[in-house]
């Protein structure tokens, strides 16, 4: 592999300095480097970060491929700046034995955009009534250490103690999808004045801030590792506090739509705002970027949700529900948290690449900016600001919510062990 050299770019939105890439890992980073024969990169102005790690994917295949597959889906995410991602287990078959994640991962290595990382479905089915099988998994070429039934909640008790109790032999967590179903039933969008106007099912935040005091109990009980999927509601933000403070091995994730839309765009009755867990109040809004910023919630997590034309287009009751978001996530968090003053790209690339990467059990990801670590690398436009075209996303779908809307920033450059996918702006 030839010589990259990346020069005059802001290491974490630092001081400007040259990074040297030779082959698959970082050689150099200094100021002045020079390397016969190295293709030239001129980044002045632009954020250096490591690749961004996304805990919280869809990528749809086996079974819905109509949404999107492993090869649209890892495009998307090096257009946004991923070299890894992790993929959620409800596909078509579910992704509850060790044939199935091997499937997913074997896809990703052919892929080449980015890794991918399967997660492994906690109960058989994602019916919440028997263990899968958890340790092959683990033991198995994909190697899963993250189990969720992501799309479903595990709300039987005993099965979320014996899946902690389970995991917590190899150094694995459980990832939960918050949602009593009981008190969800029918629920199209957060319970509120909004959804009393417009006559919705309302979706109460006592929903998720329920399975959540359970599920850090349980965690506590058992000792083991709880992370908790797209926290929405501020009272969420305030158990997830008070269980850290308590010393309680809990970690959680915001999406990127959770940072900025609320219930208010519900009123449109355009499904492509209809999302699991729902748009909720600004006040919820304001609670996660702060919950963000002091650590309370550790990563950005896409939860990206691709949906056909069809499955959208439609009367709100019947519409799916979810979001695309892998090549939107890093504009949004530049205006909600870095443009606000709430983080710097220092703390960007925290809850963006390293926490994720260290949450999930990836060592060659989420690594520091210099020599001999890996070359995953993402390179960032800051000042760019345009607007929102899905005719020009990569992944097969166009379910987003900020078509025609601003956006600051844009990914110039993604390299994965020292090869760029991204090139300019343009899938390599």
């Amino acid at each position: 592999m030839s010589k990259i050299l990346i020069r005059g770019a802001k290491v974490l939105g630092g001081a400007a300095q040259d990074v040297l890439i030779d082959g698959e890992t970082i050689a150099e980073v200094g100021t002045g480097l020079s390397a016969e024969g190295a293709t030239v990169i001129e980044a002045e102005g632009q954020v250096l970060l490591p690749g961004l790690v996304d805990l919280h994917t869809h990528l749809r295949e086996p079974g819905r491929e109509d949404s999107e597959t492993v090869l649209t889906g890892t495009r998307a995410a090096a257009s946004g700046g991923y070299t890894a991602v992790f993929a959620m287990a409800n596909t078509f078959p579910v992704a509850d034995t060790a044939g199935v994640v091997e499937q997913v991962w074997r896809l990703g290595k052919e892929s080449g955009y980015c890794d991918v990382q399967p997660i492994g479905a906690v109960t058989v089915g994602l019916e919440g009534k028997q263990l899968s099988e958890l340790g092959a998994m683990h033991e198995s070429a994909a190697r899963v250490t993250v189990f969720s039934d992501d799309g479903k909640c595990v709300d039987d008790a005993v099965i979320m103690r014996r899946a902690l109790e389970y995991v917590k032999a190899f150094g694995g967590v459980v990832a939960q999808h918050a949602q009593e179903p009981r008190l969800t039933e029918g629920a199209q969008m957060n319970e509120g004045i909004v959804s009393a106007e417009l006559g919705l099912g309302g979706w109460p935040a006592v929903a998720e801030e329920s399975i959540i005091a359970r599920d850090v109990l349980l965690a506590e009980h058992v000792g083991s590792r709880v992370h908790i999927c797209h926290l929405s509601t501020a009272g969420s933000v305030e158990i997830v506090r008070w269980a850290k403070s308590r010393g309680i091995d809990v970690t959680a994730e915001v999406t990127p739509h959770h940072l900025l839309l609320t219930e208010e765009l519900v009123r449109s009755y355009n499904a492509v705002y209809k999302v699991n867990p729902p748009l909720r109040t600004e006040r919820d809004v304001l609670a996660l970027r702060e919950a963000l910023a002091d650590g309370t919630i550790d990563i950005v997590a896409t939860d990206h949700a691709p949906h056909p034309h069809e499955d959208k287009d439609c009367e709100w009751a019947a519409a799916a529900m979810g979001m695309v978001g892998l090549e939107t996530a890093l504009s949004v968090v530049q205006q909600t948290m870095v443009e606000t003053g709430l983080l710097d790209w220092a703390g960007v690339a925290e809850r963006m690449s390293f926490a994720p990467a260290r949450i999930g059990g990836l060592e060659n990801h989420g690594r520091p900016v210099s020599a001999g670590e890996p070359a995953n690398l993402t390179l960032v436009e800051t000042s760019y600001r345009g607007v929102v075209d899905p005719a020009h996303f990569a992944s097969r779908s166009r379910n987003t919510p900020y078509e025609g809307r601003e956006l600051p920033g844009r990914v110039t450059h993604t390299f994965l062990r020292g090869r760029a996918t991204v090139v300019d702006g343009k899938l390599a």
